[in-house]
């Protein structure tokens, strides 16, 4: 065991393989609340730092629990809006500096999602190279129904993965999807029954480890602009926003 904490905790295998698993003591579900996002910032310290001193060759990020991650913990969400804009701004980035560590990592990540990944659930699994989904599970990004959008990294690594009409869906209807759903549109890269779930996630690990899978290309078009040339670009937005003003009306601005 490289870290223990109250929400995280990361062991390394005698293969080199790291698991991060997400399990929130006290508590039926994993959210991203403050103890969890620091225990993940710590986490991530960890891990890089074991790296320096150990072989560590991928990493698997799982789940304790029945659920992958519901989301953020929206009992939080009011002492985030009494602040200040500049501060509320400052947290935004911290979180999402958070995340572009684990996207950044020298080596492979896959997200093992055994249940519900909502909001920051989703997001933190799409900062991950690759995401394989049990059949039995539901993901989306419902902010907009609380009048907010996707601020860990959502809004950008969604058009990325899956274009920019599939990530307009996804964020501004703000609904949840099965399995069948998340693999056509390309949110995850693999569908497997709860009981194969984590053995093939583990290798979709060992291939990329043993170069059979290029994940450093599939990284990259996480970090490249949007295939999209600019023109078809703003065409493609300005549909998308047509298109959401028109179902949502005046009474669902978000």
């Amino acid at each position: 065991m490289i870290y223990q904490g109250q929400a995280i905790n990361v062991q390394v295998d005698a293969d080199g393989i790291a698991q991060m698993q997400f399990d929130l003591k006290g508590d039926s579900v994993n959210k991203f609340n403050r103890t969890t996002l620091e225990e993940l910032k710590d986490a991530l310290a960890a891990i890089k730092q074991s790296t320096k001193s150990q072989s560590i060759k991928g990493l698997l990020v799982t789940s304790g629990k029945e659920c992958f991650i519901v989301g953020a913990d929206i009992t939080e969400f009011m002492g985030h809006f009494a602040a200040e804009e500049d501060a509320l701004a400052a947290w935004a980035l911290e979180v999402n500096k958070i995340f572009n560590v684990l996207e950044d990592l020298p080596f492979p990540t896959v997200t093992v999602i055994n249940g519900i990944a909502l909001g920051g659930g989703l997001e933190v699994c799409l900062a991950t190279d690759f995401r394989v989904m049990s059949t039995k599970a539901k993901v989306g990004l419902p902010e907009v129904k609380l009048g907010i959008f996707p601020g860990f990294g959502g809004t950008v690594r969604m058009p990325r993965i899956v274009g920019v009409d599939n990530a307009c869906e996804w964020i501004a209807a703000g609904g949840q999807h099965d399995a069948a759903k998340a693999l056509k549109d390309g949110v995850v890269d693999a569908v497997l029954e709860p009981e194969h779930l984590l053995k093939g996630a583990l290798l979709l690990l060992q291939q990329c480890i043993e170069g059979k899978i290029d994940y450093r290309q599939k990284r990259q078009e996480k970090l490249d602009p949007l295939k999209l040339p600019p023109l078809e670009n703003m065409m493609a937005f300005q549909t998308c926003m047509a298109t959401v003003k028109q179902q949502a009306g005046r009474n669902y601005p978000a």
